[in-house]
Order: structure tokens, then C-alpha cells, then sequence
């Protein structure tokens, strides 16, 4: 008869003190992996933005050949960005906030571009 009723509250289920413990368990885990995940999202956002700083630089130096341009000529986005120019369609900084404040200075072609994302700013080096 001991044994039914030893038998019976095994069956039950876990105790409170055991689910608090791998609560605290998958928390702490969490703690650990969450703010990782949050730096290399950003790391990866910074570098796709200084891919694109490169290409508006190479963009930049090709029309400076193409036309002939001196070292402070200022090209636009018009003389850069289209179907039959260097960049086919203007880049945005995968950093930017969500009203739009982030965006590429083009700069003369003594200087090269810079993004100012809002979040951070980056540059080439």
C-alpha cells in the first residue's frame, strides 16, 4: 500500500523548487547571449555601412576620371546614382534610426564620404 501511494506522488509532476532553478537557469543563459546577439547585429551594421562608404568613394573617384575633375570638384548624387552611372541605386546606412536621419555626406573629392547613421558614425580608414 506504502509503495501506491510513493508511487502515486512521483508521478505527479516537478516540484516548485525545480522549475525556479531552470527558470534561473534559462535566465541566466539569456543574460549571457542576449547582449552578444545585440553587439554583433551592430558590428555587422557598421561593417555593411563601411562596404557601402567604399563603394560611394569608388563611385566618387571614377567620375572624377570619367569627367576630368580636379581635386575640389563636388560631385552630387545625381553625377553618381542611376541606371547608366556608378551606383545604380542610392545606398542607405543599415544603422540609420527610424525617422530617416541617418545619411552619406559625399564630400569633395579631396575628402571621403562619411555616414552620420543618428547611432553612430562611421568612416572609412
Amino acid at each position: 500500500m506504502f509503495n501506491l501511494i510513493r508511487k502515486a506522488r512521483a508521478e505527479r509532476g516537478f516540484t516548485l523548487v525545480e522549475i525556479m532553478i531552470v527558470v534561473l537557469i534559462i535566465g541566466i543563459l539569456l543574460a549571457i547571449a542576449v547582449p552578444n546577439f545585440v553587439r554583433a547585429r551592430e558590428s555587422s551594421r557598421a561593417q555593411s555601412c563601411v562596404a557601402n562608404l567604399k563603394q560611394i568613394e569608388a563611385a566618387k573617384e571614377q567620375w572624377a576620371i570619367d569627367t576630368n575633375q580636379a581635386a575640389t570638384a563636388t560631385p552630387v548624387w545625381g553625377d553618381l546614382v542611376g541606371a547608366d552611372k556608378y551606383i545604380k541605386a542610392q545606398p542607405t546606412c543599415p544603422s540609420q534610426t527610424g525617422d530617416g536621419t541617418g545619411h552619406y555626406t559625399l564630400g569633395n573629392m579631396s575628402t571621403r564620404p562619411t555616414c552620420n547613421s543618428g547611432i553612430a558614425t562611421h568612416a572609412l580608414r
